[in-house]
């Protein structure tokens, strides 16, 4: 059984945000307009997105 994966993409620019959230960008593979990424769907990785969630967008869950 294939792990379970989530697509996130970066639709907020990080320009006058706070450090951490432009870390938490950074820590999840994004750091300019409209990138994607796909990442493993765990609670550590859904956290990040739920904490920028104003930043991002989840494109498919697989």
């Amino acid at each position: 059984m294939a792990d379970k994966t989530v697509t996130v993409k970066q639709t907020g620019s990080p320009i006058r945000r706070e450090k951490k959230q432009r870390a938490t960008l950074v820590g999840l593979g994004l750091n300019k307009m409209n990138r994607t990424r796909t990442l493993k769907d765990t609670p550590q990785v859904r956290g990040m997105i739920n904490k920028i969630s104003h930043l991002v967008s989840v494109v498919d869950e697989k």
